[in-house]
């Protein structure tokens, strides 16, 4: 039997926005198209439809879907491959797996697209070689992608350390952006929560602005929690905020370095630039994540 990386599997990244179906061998994408993400009879019977074609032509062995979620991944529940109350409007409730598995059997994977970006990053990019890593994308919003063993962690779903609150700078009082928790992490360092903070868009503050001062404080606490609860090798980042604004990494390895006090002995002031880093695998992240993905589930 090929290895996995010679084998040919399929792909499908569902976004808010637009959606990428696409066959790939290993990291190389053979063939690819974009579609709009409309409703979800139209969308998705515009993907089944490419997919059944390439099937044809290709024959993959298996398929990875990375969505944008909530999404329910617990394979004993009856909701499983379902979409969550997503704010998508008409997406709530919408059967993924059932929609786009036909003729795939057992070999589909679904994950948060985000977590197949983090398994992307492992296999080929910036976590490569480490068997424990988390991706953490900081743009609109914040998503997580937990990797331990090699293997994406879910429970009922994904993950949403996103949302999670962290300790904030003394005399901090701004009220945070996100439409559930307020001053949760999203709420704090998201593109939505910059703004909000700025009173203008991100990237029109200069990289030394204040703000950028409660941003960096925030992801250190989180990362610094998650260290601790993991003990992860590295922690990834990517996203609009987290990778175009290059200042924030070293503000955000200092604060780590400082909030964990010598405590862990894998973080040091000689090491963090190595446990810190950013993704490399730009927009190419999700497509390849949906390759990796389909990957989980071949014999």
């Amino acid at each position: 039997m090929a290895e996995a990386d010679d084998r040919i599997v399929a792909g499908v990244e569902l976004g808010g926005t637009k959606s990428i179906v696409l066959i790939g061998r290993g990291r190389d994408i053979l063939v690819s198209e974009r579609l709009p993400t409309t409703s979800p009879a139209v969308t998705l019977a515009a993907l089944r439809q490419r997919l059944a074609e390439w099937r044809d032509q290709y024959a993959p062995e298996a398929l990875g879907i990375g969505s944008f979620g909530p999404i329910a991944l617990d394979k004993s529940g009856m909701d499983f491959g379902h979409m969550l109350a997503t704010p998508k409007p008409g997406w709530a409730g919408a059967y993924v797996v059932g929609a786009l598995g036909e003729g795939f059997g057992e070999r589909v994977a679904i994950h948060t697209d985000v977590t197949g970006a983090a398994l992307a990053e492992g296999q080929w990019g910036a976590a490569r070689g480490l068997a424990d890593h988390v991706y953490v994308t900081v743009g609109t919003g914040v998503g997580m992608g937990i990797i331990v063993n090699g293997q994406p962690v879910s429970g009922r779903m994904h993950p949403e350390a996103g949302h999670v609150r962290v300790r904030r700078i003394a005399g901090d009082d701004f009220a945070g952006a996100c439409p559930f928790h307020g001053d949760c992490l999203e709420g704090l360092v998201a593109g939505p929560a910059i703004a909000a903070r700025a009173g203008k868009p991100a990237q029109e503050l200069a990289a030394d602005d204040p703000v950028w001062a409660y941003v960096a404080d925030a992801l250190a606490e989180s990362f610094a929690g998650l260290f601790l609860t993991l003990a992860c090798g590295r922690i990834v980042i990517g996203g609009g905020v987290g990778v175009g604004q290059p200042q924030l990494l070293d503000m955000i390895r200092a604060g780590v370095v400082e909030k964990l006090s010598g405590y862990l002995p894998f973080i040091n002031q000689a090491e963090i630039a190595n446990r810190i880093v950013h993704a490399q695998l730009g927009d190419q992240a999700g497509p390849l994540g949906t390759l990796a993905l389909a990957r989980t589930v071949l014999d």
